[in-house]
């Protein structure tokens, strides 16, 4: 019998969530990165059963999922790239988790929107465990003065969110994140992606975000 699109999204969405059973107890959330992925994919993996996903951008995920929604409720969206303060309000009125919180001036924004929409998103901080001057993510130690400006307006922060530096090994900053959410009481953590899902499972992880392992390698 000849594997099907479906049957390679389905039958790869099984292995990961075995694999993430394996290492943790209970389970990371499996975030499904949709980003760039064609409707079909979209769809096969509805069909597998996913439903939770994740977006880099708010206009890329209103085109993916907002007719969506009708057909299935119990989707939860999940904004996974930066976040411009102008688009706090769109942001917002999508999505259900807003990881990539990592200023003042955005904890501010969302502050705002939420006041006006009358929805409150679930909200991460991200983290720059690198400190890489190119990469969106509010320093390790800059955490703490975030984190008191966020509640200060008023805003629930769940936890934290990381991705680690191309080339260095994830482990330390898996180590990291943990440690900061531990320090902060926080409890949500999103770390791993598909190449090191299994390894952030292991480090606590309550979100991994995986694309590649799940849609498979764009042609």
């Amino acid at each position: 019998m000849t594997d099907t699109p479906e049957a390679g999204i389905s039958k790869r969405r099984d292995l990961i969530l075995a694999q993430l059973a394996a290492a943790a107890t209970p389970p990371p959330v499996l975030v499904a990165v949709s980003k760039t992925q064609p409707d079909e994919a979209l769809e096969e993996a509805l069909a597998s059963g996913q439903r939770v996903f994740g977006e880099n951008r708010v206009q890329e995920a209103r085109a993916h999922w907002e007719a969506r929604l009708a057909r299935f409720p119990d989707l939860e969206l999940h904004l996974i790239g930066p976040l411009q303060s102008n688009k706090a309000e769109d942001a917002v009125r999508l999505c259900d988790v807003i990881q990539t919180l990592d200023r003042p001036k955005l904890a501010d924004a969302l502050a705002a929107a939420m006041a006006k929409v009358g929805r409150r998103p679930r909200l991460m901080i991200q983290v720059n465990t690198g400190e890489e001057p190119q990469k969106a993510g509010v320093s390790p130690d800059g955490l703490p003065a975030l984190l008191e400006h966020a509640r200060s307006q008023a805003l629930e922060i769940e936890g934290l969110m990381c991705i680690p530096p191309v080339g260095e090994p994830a482990g330390p900053h898996f180590a990291l994140l943990a440690k900061l959410a531990r320090a902060h009481g926080l409890t949500s953590l999103s770390m791993g992606m598909s190449g090191d899902y299994e390894l952030a499972a292991r480090f606590g992880a309550t979100h991994v975000r995986v694309g590649t392992a799940l849609f498979g390698e764009r042609v």
